[in-house]
């Protein structure tokens, strides 16, 4: 009769830093045992959006029509104390003005810029150069990526820049017409408002401003997705967005 042994080898695998580097395993013929060769742990690595001005550059002074914002500090906390992690804290948009550039030019004039040094503004979410100037973000960008004004902490105090006009949002329907009760996904988004504020329209080519057509109290219809969306003090939901993004007034 024929004897067959059967032979083990050392097979290496690869683990995750913190498993046992062995593991034994028997049969009825010899001993096996299964090596696992350890990586180190690799963190992820973080990239600054930010570009980085070099310590001897002490000033940044705009050009055209450019400001340069101090962005404000991201709320580290919720209001009942508990810290947030990075990833469900909200990016800032909102900062002082800092320096301005000289304003607009036309064919036969010049504009001065309508935002002021110390100037307290909103700007669109995902607008402008992101910048680390003397250990502090800022950014740089045009003042046309300005939404408005806000000397107060509550956005329903905004007072909107160029085409640009504030809507408090039509509260959606709580109930279906069966009345029965709908959870948050299911309620259908909003496209309906009131105007709260407005501004001052865009500049024609002549470097004058241009009204715009739509005036404070009305109620309008807007394109669903469009501007930016803010909820002030008392729960309110607000967007701001351009006038072009208004599609009907509803009387």
């Amino acid at each position: 009769m024929a004897t067959s042994q059967l032979g083990c080898a050392r097979v290496g695998l690869l683990s995750f830093e913190g498993l046992r580097s062995s593991v034994n395993a028997s049969s009825s013929r010899a001993p096996c045992s299964v090596a696992i060769r350890q990586q180190p742990f690799r963190r992820n690595l973080v990239v600054k959006a930010a570009t980085t001005v070099a310590p001897k550059f002490t000033t940044i002074k705009p050009l055209g029509d450019r400001v340069l914002v101090k962005i404000q500090t991201v709320e580290e906390k919720t209001r009942g104390g508990i810290i947030l992690p990075d990833t469900t804290q909200d990016k800032p948009q909102g900062g002082e003005v800092v320096a301005v550039g000289e304003g607009k030019s036309f064919s036969q004039t010049q504009v001065e810029p309508s935002v002021q040094l110390g100037a307290k503004i909103i700007y669109s979410k995902y607008a402008g150069t992101e910048l680390e100037f003397n250990g502090v973000d800022h950014l740089l960008l045009k003042e046309d990526d300005i939404v408005g004004l806000l000397e107060t902490d509550d956005i329903k105090d905004l007072k909107p820049l160029n085409d640009r006009v504030l809507i408090k949002v039509t509260k959606a329907e709580e109930k279906t017409t069966g009345g029965i009760l709908l959870t948050e996904t299911a309620k259908e988004k909003p496209s309906t408002g009131t105007v709260i504020a407005v501004g001052p329209g865009m500049y024609d080519e002549e470097g004058n401003r241009k009204p715009l057509n739509i005036s404070p109290g009305n109620t309008v219809l807007y394109s669903k997705y469009a501007g930016n969306e803010f909820k002030s003090s008392d729960g309110s939901q607000y967007v701001s967005m351009r006038v072009s993004d208004v599609i009907a007034v509803m009387s």
